[in-house]
């Protein structure tokens, strides 16, 4: 299926979804995943930093937006792998655990949210800081939470089902 079918599709049926992509586990194409919800992240920042830069003329757009870029693209996938480990070894504790499973839970989720903040970033950008960029982030973070719940629960079932 379509990338963005399955996006989609996981915001109804997360469970299945990632029962499907389980089926092809290539370590490259969760990376892709985590790399397209970073840049898509990266992204979603530009109407922020436009507007940050636009009411503090201290710190030039350009400068914004280049640490911006070393944060999402080059310091958060590192950051993502770390807590896939972290993850996968709590998780030891509830019993087996596929790391590959929980890695794919962790960036399928983030991938999944990744739409959702860039409406998060458009209503910083436009309004501001405040309540309202607070609640319009506020369905990113439900998808986010629901999907790596979702995804954890298939790689601890994952284990059982290989056996």
């Amino acid at each position: 299926m379509a990338l963005t079918t399955d996006i989609v599709g996981s915001y109804r049926r997360p469970r299945s979804v990632l029962r499907r992509l389980q089926g092809d586990r290539r370590e490259a194409r969760i990376l892709v995943y985590l790399m397209l919800a970073c840049a898509l992240i990266f992204v979603a920042q530009w109407p922020r930093l436009a507007r940050d830069a636009h009411m503090d003329e201290t710190i030039p757009l350009d400068a914004l937006l280049s640490g911006a870029l070393f944060a999402w693209i080059f310091i958060a996938p590192l950051a993502f792998y770390a807590l896939g480990g972290v993850l996968s070894l709590v998780l030891r504790i509830a019993g087996p655990v596929d790391a590959f499973a929980v890695r794919l839970g962790l960036f399928w989720a983030l991938l999944v949210a990744a739409p959702l903040m860039l409406f998060q970033g458009l209503v910083a950008g436009l309004i501001g800081p405040g309540l309202q960029a607070n609640v319009a982030g506020l369905p990113a973070a439900v998808a986010f939470f629901a999907v790596l719940i979702a995804g954890l629960r298939v790689a601890l079932e994952a284990p059982h089902r290989a056996a």
